[in-house]
């Protein structure tokens, strides 16, 4: 078990991370030196980072209160996170869905899963985290302040976490889940409308809550409830393929850890880009390595020798635009947006997260990312390729998504490509606002800003 590293290692960490941090150049870029990433954007390449090796554990945990708690370092991933809270038998209130997703990521630019219908994102459930600013200094920032309240969906631009104090919650064994299709999009968000208000469907609880579309008339919800009843689970680290028994079963038994990670094994349904999927190799490829960060690191290959564009001229077919987004639809506006998507991006399958905010005060209580409170969204989350032909490079289809995005009332998330002009990122993701908390706390502009980080890709 990843162990509690206890303060004496965390103040270690800090301690090495401000060292490297004064050691750089005034005018070099800061960076984190870290070995994995979940960010599919191109980035300015640079060979410097901060020193974040003492950084990726877990302090403590309390259990004792009216709210659980444990206090986590900002690199510390959501593998090694869950490792510990689960012996305890706790969990953070939202598990991003891929395991090399840090913390202090999660918070700083978002995160989502089939908790969120009810716990909205990971950075609601943190209590207080101290922030390296571009000053160098660590701040220690709470709900209502200025820095805390712009930090999620700043990538960095306003600095990072090194500590966190996060809300977690007990959990069961198990989760037993049904897998309800629905052949009409309107039927789908009347479901989870439903859901989300009474938090039950047909009488039982329901404690996760997503989906996959596979057609325009096949769709399916995936209610989890936690149990702590034995019995028989899948497993679906080994042949079976998660995603496909969505489709071929209605009731599914996983252990809680499995159900965490069902879609970090196959990356969604991306695995199978890779061959991953074939029964074949499957059978050779060693189950260790059936995770996403070995998968990026593929994609990462593929971008830098353009492997996948050189075979595709091979085989005569049209230039490809890479279309991989989150973005986040009103539920009044889903049907209308998965029409669209249909019409003019012809991907499938797509992933589908409901999610609503738990601050309720004011309208829109998350300025950088500023969903209105009291409204239930949708994340639809599509991962691939789209044949587009010579005019891919200037990205037509991801422009065109965020048109209707921004048409529909919705906002994307910004690990990947983005598009938009300054004034409309602005407009969208608070620019004047997350200028002025950068100003205040980054008083020589050392940190590379929220839009040039990732429009321009500084």
């Amino acid at each position: 078990m990843h162990s509690v590293g206890g303060a004496d290692r965390h103040r270690d960490g800090v301690a090495r991370l401000l060292e490297s941090y004064a050691a750089l150049p005034a005018d070099a870029p800061v960076r984190l030196a870290k070995p994995t990433s979940n960010l599919f954007r191109g980035r300015t390449p640079h060979t410097a980072g901060l020193d974040v090796s003492g950084l990726d554990g877990v302090i403590s945990m309390d259990l004792s209160g009216d709210v659980s708690v444990a206090e986590v370092q900002g690199m510390c991933t959501y593998e090694d996170l869950v490792e510990v809270t689960l012996g305890h038998g706790h969990v953070p209130l939202v598990v991003p869905q891929l395991r090399t997703i840090t913390l202090g990521g999660a918070v700083s630019g978002l995160g989502i899963e089939s908790t969120s219908f009810r716990s909205g994102l990971p950075h609601e459930s943190v209590l207080e985290m101290d922030v390296l600013t571009g000053a160098g200094e660590i701040v220690t920032t709470r709900p209502g302040d200025d820095l805390f309240d712009a930090f999620p969906n700043s990538y960095g631009s306003l600095g990072y976490a090194t500590r966190l104090r996060i809300e977690v919650e007990r959990v069961a064994a198990y989760a037993e889940l049904r897998h309800v299709r629905f052949d009409d999009p309107d039927d789908l968000a009347d479901a989870i409308a439903r859901i989300v208000a009474t938090g039950r469907w047909e009488g039982e609880r329901v404690d996760g809550l997503d989906g996959v579309a596979f057609a325009p008339d096949e769709a399916y919800l995936t209610l989890a409830r936690w149990t702590d009843a034995p019995g028989p689970t899948s497993d679906y680290g080994g042949q079976q393929v998660y995603y496909r028994s969505i489709r071929q079963r209605s009731t599914d038994r996983l252990t809680v850890l499995d159900y965490l990670w069902r879609w970090d094994t196959d990356w969604f349904w991306c695995s199978r880009a890779f061959g991953a999927q074939h029964p074949a190799v499957r059978r050779v490829w060693p189950r260790r390595l059936r995770r996403s960060d070995v998968y990026w690191k593929l994609v990462a290959l593929d971008r830098r020798w353009g492997i996948g564009d050189r075979l595709d001229r091979w085989r005569g077919r049209p230039q490809g635009e890479r279309v991989v987004q989150d973005v986040e639809v009103p539920l009044d506006r889903l049907p209308e947006f998965l029409a669209w998507f249909d019409a003019e991006i012809g991907m499938r399958p797509v992933w589908l997260c409901p999610l609503r905010l738990r601050r309720t005060s004011p309208a829109r209580p998350w300025p950088t990312y500023p969903l209105a409170a009291g409204t239930t969204y949708v994340n639809v989350g599509f991962w691939g390729n789209v044949a587009v032909g010579p005019e891919a490079p200037s990205s037509p289809r991801n422009r065109a998504i965020e048109a209707k995005v921004h048409d529909l009332g919705g906002h994307k998330s910004l690990y990947s490509e983005v598009f938009y002009d300054r004034e409309t990122f602005d407009a969208l993701y608070d620019g004047a606002n997350i200028a002025a908390v950068k100003k205040r706390f980054d008083r020589d502009d050392r940190l590379t800003g929220l839009f040039e980080k990732v429009v321009e890709r500084g």
